[in-house]
């Protein structure tokens, strides 16, 4: 295949987007133990702009296997996009484009016979969980990591905020262990509690805020790096998000949303690398300073948003959406988050109560 995602996820932590791979195994477990996996198949966000046939889609849950199948029933689904999957074309070479050509069931059946015994159903379990890791956390063998929120996965150094400087001292000083998270972030890794003073003061000493002082809507933001260092790019989106996060903060903050976590996520084109179609807010570059506005995912990733509205200027970026969360505040139910609402409500209902309180600056009736 020209391109073939595969994650693995847990139920009570969807923190790979799971859905959004070619290939994602959701571990069934109990009492600490892998019963299985349920298998998910199709998944991808990347959209060409000029080819109507190219679409974000989400994995479908294909079946369930015990651990001694996992690597069997991958070469199953591989051989089937090999043999199936449309090779000649490059925007369209995705597992997700061989399943809707298929159909679904044709794709199941296909894999079962390479797989060469019958599939079994799905456990009934799904993600409902989402956990980004930020913070202190016990590792589980007396030792810490501790997740620090990278901006839009950038490390840089500049006048006044000298982060790669910091993580340089970090490693060479304390010398823990990293990963690097589906969300753009760092795990340091292998720590002592003693440690977490020594990070905090070097993260200080650079200008670098740790984790526990950036806004809630700052650490559930993402954006792909776009102009200038993409060449399909057709709008701006890492060198941007920031300072639309600057604009919106205050507002959130005036909302009293500013503890509710809901993704925020920015891309320069319709390809879509920082996943913005099943985020609950999407931002997608439409041309150059215009976007195109999704709303309705959510943070566990397992539902597309819908356009909301199309070729918005950067400038009013951050009024709409300001607008929708102003409807969102006024007529959530409890406990309801930000997609979940959107969904509930349909997006006719959120655009004509927003573009009302875009004019007056009030709520609207509620409908």
């Amino acid at each position: 295949p020209r391109k073939f995602k595969t994650a693995f996820a847990l139920p009570e932590d969807n923190c790979v987007d799971v859905y959004a791979n070619d290939l994602g195994y959701l571990t069934i477990h109990e009492n600490g133990k892998i019963l299985g996996y349920n298998v998910l198949a199709g998944g991808g966000m990347g959209v060409t702009p000029s080819a109507a046939k190219t679409f974000p889609a989400l994995a479908k849950r294909l079946c369930f296997v015990p651990p001694e199948d996992v690597i069997d029933i991958a070469v199953a689904i591989v051989k089937v996009q090999r043999d199936y999957g449309n090779r000649s074309d490059r925007k369209v070479a995705r597992l997700k484009y061989t399943i809707h050509n298929m159909g679904f069931d044709a794709f199941r059946e296909k894999v079962e016979e390479y797989f060469g015994k019958p599939l079994t159903a799905c456990h009934d379990v799904d993600v409902y969980g989402f956990d980004d890791h930020i913070g202190w956390y016990e590792q589980g063998d007396g030792k810490f990591f501790y997740g620090l929120n990278i901006e839009n996965g950038r490390i840089i150094d500049r006048e006044g905020f000298q982060l790669k400087t910091a993580l340089r001292k970090i490693l060479n000083d304390i010398g823990p262990g990293v990963r690097i998270t589906a969300h753009q972030s760092i795990l340091f890794t292998d720590l002592d509690e003693s440690d977490r003073e020594r990070i905090a003061t070097i993260l200080h000493d650079h200008g670098v805020k740790t984790s526990e002082e950036i806004s809630t809507l700052r650490r559930w933001s993402m954006a792909c790096v776009a102009l200038p260092t993409c060449g399909l790019a057709v709008a701006e989106s890492e060198r941007v998000l920031p300072g639309l996060i600057d604009t919106l903060e205050p507002e959130v903050a005036k909302l009293g949303l500013d503890r509710d976590a809901f993704t925020l996520r920015m891309t320069g084109c319709p390809n879509a690398c920082a996943r913005p179609y099943n985020a609950d807010i999407g931002i997608v570059g439409r041309t150059k300073d215009k976007y195109t506005m999704f709303l309705g995912g959510r943070l566990l990733g397992d539902r597309l948003n819908e356009k909301y509205k199309d070729v918005v200027p950067f400038d009013d970026l951050s009024r709409e959406i300001t607008a929708v969360l102003a409807c969102y505040k006024t007529e959530r139910q409890q406990d309801e988050t930000l997609g979940d609402f959107c969904d509930r409500k349909g997006l006719d209902d959120v655009r004509t109560w927003a573009d009302q309180w875009l004019v007056n600056g009030t709520a609207a009736e509620s409908s």
